[in-house]
């Protein structure tokens, strides 16, 4: 994608499975990210973005730091209430039930495509 815009798409991860994603490009949908959510259906891409917190969550999620070219920077798990550190390097975050990505394959250097 060249120009990036909120909406739905899919999340490939190399050697791995096809996820539901959605994008959340605009101040207004990063700053909503996940907030005021009982669950995630896939996973929620924050772009751009190299922090998150999860003041106001319901939830414990999986978080993902992504370089520039989508490969997995790090990965943990944060509960509600917490700030999360900014990564160096990181372009995109990404973000999904806590455990999801385990499941899915996701972890430090793995590359990921976003699908439209």
């Amino acid at each position: 994608m060249a120009r990036w815009q909120d909406g739905p798409a899919q999340l490939r991860v190399t050697g791995g499975p096809v996820i539901p994603l959605e994008i959340a490009a605009s101040w207004r949908a990063r700053t909503r990210g996940l907030l005021g959510r009982d669950g995630v259906h896939g996973a929620l891409l924050l772009t751009p973005a190299g922090s998150v917190h999860t003041f106001g969550m319901r939830m414990a999620i999986d978080v993902a730091y992504l370089d520039r070219d989508f490969t997995v920077l790090s990965v943990c798990t944060m509960r509600p209430g917490r700030l999360g550190a900014p990564r160096p390097g990181a372009r995109h975050v990404l973000e999904s039930a806590a455990g999801a990505m385990a499941g899915w394959g996701i972890r430090p250097g793995v590359r990921l495509d976003v699908l439209d």
